[in-house]
């Protein structure tokens, strides 16, 4: 198991080498039967949630996210809730060392009717002309990032950039409205739709510790297994 501590250890680290540190605690489950958010099935999994719990790694691999950005030019860091929650604040946190006046702000924008919107007063914080980074943890499609960052523009403010622990899904800036995007680690990991699922044909038991898993059982009546 990778410990915080070999990795504080480590100045600078390669994909490769994240990729081997996040399947040292966890993090990235290979070799099983996955049910993703979206419904489609995998054999991989990115399990940000086994990241979450050691916070020297995560206060890592958030200074590498921070790294793309002038520091003094960022006002707000913005991601979805729940683990942009997370990102954002580490991730501000390191823009905050390196400023030389100022202060970066960490926000969060929540689910409402489809969409998501700053809530409990954030929206107040994103001005016309606010410069924004968003930060997100896994890019399957795209979909939570580009809420955020679509919640920034009506507001007014100037997105700078997407910071996103792993780009899973294959996702470019013409997914997300055209904003930079810089990714820790890219993974190519197969999906298929239920009905195409090979897993399910030959019977593979369905993960049900992460992803829709116990979900998927629920509406097929189907017993864990």
């Amino acid at each position: 198991m990778t410990t915080s501590k070999n990795w504080q250890a480590n100045s600078t680290m390669n994909s490769q080498e994240i990729i081997q540190m996040l399947a040292g605690i966890g993090a990235i489950i290979t070799n099983s039967h996955i049910v993703y958010t979206s419904g489609r099935h995998g054999s991989a999994y990115i399990n940000k949630d086994a990241l979450y719990v050691h916070p020297q790694i995560t206060f890592r691999l958030c200074e590498i996210l921070a790294r793309p950005y002038q520091a003094d030019t960022v006002d707000v860091v913005a991601g979805p809730a729940v683990g942009g929650v997370i990102l954002a604040q580490w991730v501000a946190y390191h823009l905050n060392r390196s400023r030389s006046s100022g202060e970066t702000l960490a926000i969060y924008a929540e689910e409402e009717s489809g969409s998501l919107r700053f809530k409990r007063g954030y929206d107040q914080f994103i001005k016309p002309g606010t410069s924004v980074v968003i930060v997100e943890d896994v890019l399957t499609t795209g979909g939570s990032a580009r809420k955020v960052i679509e919640a920034v523009r009506a507001l007014g403010g100037n997105v700078q950039g997407l910071s996103a622990l792993c780009n899973r899904g294959g996702i470019s800036p013409e997914h997300i409205g055209g904003v930079p995007l810089h990714a820790l680690i890219t993974l190519n990991l197969d999906s298929w739709a239920e009905e195409e699922c090979p897993l399910c044909r030959h019977h593979v038991p369905v993960n049900t510790t992460v992803g829709k898993g116990k979900a998927f059982l629920a509406r097929h009546q189907i017993r864990p297994e």
